[in-house]
């Protein structure tokens, strides 16, 4: 068993970057992340480009890939709490690794079709949602808990910039090797990925589970823990919204840039880059506002300006300025959701025994990942019936019912991060409540998703 020591020392005296196993973690995961958003880049390109997808079939690409998740989050976390979460997440990345690589290979023989794309979409969901079940919740077993909102800072950083330069990457790749061969370098990433979580040394604490006849009684217990605390209950509730809202839009986003909008594919590389960057700055200025303003106020904030966002893209035309505009809206659109994002994954990230991280996670995915494919489906229908634009419009408004949940909840005035729970839980007693933090009135701020590998693409960050 590791000491103290071994993990970052809560009083701060070891740096983060100098904790060996933290680096390797952060270096998988950001490798990972860059390969996604080269994927993000290349995939819409393929699809529309080169497949000539209509906007159905579009959304039928997105919600094979969203529907996994939807059904194996609270496995996959019931799983990564019985078991190494380390094996857990190779294994994702090797699955992954394998899937994707079928796409060139396919390209090569001339043989790729939309229907392959689905299926990839679909192995590639369900292998993603084993590797971050396990990995968001490995975190606060080699940080100390006084350190978790600053490391989820860190990476939230990290993981920004290596989306933007694997946005720019995407678009490098797809110019000169097309948009099928392109995706060889999110191959290279999950391999990346899997290499370093291997050299992570950190023990694990195990856990004596009965067999597998008691999976279904563990993730009722996650349910359980996650509906008894109203901080954990709100801010999934306001993921969960969010993530519906903004499915619907991520859906159509890259097929209203490309085609409606005619923006090159290098043109969408680069704005996909300057969200990235937005995403860097308010993952790494989260820790100072919420200090200043209060986590509560700071999210409900970032949730209040997250559907003004939408604007340059509901009004743009096919101009060099517009897309300007749509860059810097999404640059202002992701430091909202990573600056709330990394906050209130820190809240509950804190809150929660080190027994029931990644069943909390999972119930979160769970239910995030619920909402998106029916939201792609109903967009691929509203976009087939009505148009793409008046769709997008639909999605702007359902943004704002995640503000009226946190403004509804006492988190709305939450003035400080909770205070580390001194203890786990025991396996007896899964649903023993941490201690409640104090609240204050005023509002303010948002929040943003748990996906570890996928970079928000389009109409808004992940949630």
């Amino acid at each position: 068993m590791s000491s103290s020591y071994d993990r970052v020392s809560s009083a701060g005296r070891t740096s983060l970057w100098r904790h060996q196993d933290f680096r390797r973690y952060l270096t998988g995961q950001a490798a990972s992340v860059a390969g996604s958003s080269i994927s993000a880049m290349a995939l819409p390109v393929l699809a529309v480009l080169v497949l000539d997808a209509s906007p159905a079939r579009v959304a039928w690409i997105t919600f094979m890939g969203q529907l996994p998740p939807a059904l194996l989050a609270l496995h996959a976390g019931a799983l990564a709490d019985r078991y190494s979460k380390r094996k857990q997440m190779i294994t994702g990345d090797l699955v992954s690794a394998a899937a994707l690589a079928s796409v060139p290979a396919a390209a090569a023989l001339d043989r790729l079709s939309l229907a392959q794309l689905m299926v990839v979409a679909a192995v590639q969901g369900a292998a993603g949602v084993l590797h971050d079940a396990a990995a968001i919740s490995l975190l606060p077993g080699l940080v100390d808990r006084s350190l978790i909102q600053r490391s989820n800072s860190r990476i939230g950083a990290l993981f920004a910039v290596a989306a933007t330069a694997g946005s720019n990457l995407g678009a490098a790749l797809t110019a000169l090797l097309g948009p099928a061969r392109a995706l060889l370098g999110d191959v290279g990433s999950y391999l990346v990925s899997a290499w370093c979580t291997a050299r992570i040394q950190t023990r694990e604490t195990a856990r004596a589970r009965a067999g597998s006849d008691r999976l279904h009684i563990e993730i009722g217990e996650g349910l359980r823990y996650v509906s008894r605390d109203h901080r954990l209950r709100t801010l999934t509730l306001v993921n969960a919204t969010t993530s519906a809202a903004l499915a619907l839009l991520n859906t159509l986003w890259a097929l209203y840039l490309l085609k409606s909008l005619s923006m090159s594919p290098t043109a969408f590389g680069v704005v996909l880059g300057l969200g990235a960057l937005g995403a860097a700055a308010g993952a790494l200025a989260a820790p100072a506002l919420a200090r200043r303003y209060g986590p509560g106020p700071m999210m409900l904030v970032a949730l209040a300006l997250t559907p003004l966002t939408q604007i340059p893209l509901l009004l743009a035309s096919p101009a060099p300025a517009w897309q300007t505009g749509i860059g810097a809206a999404l640059f202002l659109q992701l430091a909202c959701a990573a600056a709330a994002g990394t906050t209130q994954r820190s809240i509950r990230q804190v809150v929660t025994a080190d027994d029931m991280q990644a069943r909390m996670q999972a119930v979160s995915t769970w239910l995030t990942s619920g909402a998106r494919p029916v939201a792609a489906l109903v967009a691929g229908g509203l976009g087939t019936r009505i148009g793409v634009r008046p769709t997008l419009i639909v999605g702007t408004c359902l943004l704002l019912v995640p503000l009226m949940v946190l403004y509804r909840s006492p988190l709305r005035g939450l003035r400080q991060m909770p205070g580390a729970q001194p203890a786990p839980s025991h396996p007896g007693d899964p649903l023993m409540q941490p201690p409640v933090p104090t609240l204050s009135p005023p509002p303010g701020a948002a929040p943003a998703g748990d996906g570890q590998r996928n970079p928000a693409v389009g109409g808004g960050g992940t949630a």
